[in-house]
């Protein structure tokens, strides 16, 4: 089958893809964007979040004949060239970041929250983030991270 999907911005056509193939196999390992992680392959830990047509959803559940004519953003996509997006930017600098492997689901996730909601309580960040897992950081710098890019998008 042929999907033609809109990733970023740019516009991809794809041969040859199998109808069981999910969206996440198809931005990994064929188009070459390794931001979202193949983990659980249940969406049950958030580390493959991604942006459907503007909606968060686990892309290892999404097959990747449901992208076709749609728009895909993913974490590579949340940067503006060399500038890293805020919620980038405050995981890197309260030390959230530490096997990185839940980390694109996590900062794809706080993006989400904050552009629906720039002032989250504390019940409403930890409800947002709650579908995705971490086994490295206990959580608390990520908790941080997500007041910190809510203070500096707030400016």
């Amino acid at each position: 089958m042929r999907v033609s999907v809109k990733v970023n911005g740019t516009g991809h056509t794809v041969d040859g893809v199998e109808a069981g193939e999910s969206l996440l196999r198809l931005l990994r390992e064929r188009l070459g964007l390794p931001g979202a992680k193949n983990a659980c392959e249940q969406g049950e830990c958030g580390s493959c979040t991604v942006y459907l047509d503007g909606v968060t959803v686990c892309s290892c559940l999404v097959a990747a004949g449901q992208a076709d004519g749609r728009q895909v953003r993913t974490v590579e996509g949340l940067a503006d060239g060399d500038e890293l997006d805020p919620v980038q930017a405050a995981f890197l600098e309260t030390g959230a970041v530490q096997c990185g492997f839940c980390t694109p689901g996590l900062l794809v996730q706080t993006h989400d929250l904050l552009e629906r909601n720039p002032h989250p309580a504390a019940l409403e960040i930890r409800e947002a983030l709650s579908g995705n897992l971490c086994r490295c950081t206990g959580y608390e710098k990520i908790l941080d991270a997500v007041r910190l890019a809510a203070a500096r998008k707030a400016r």
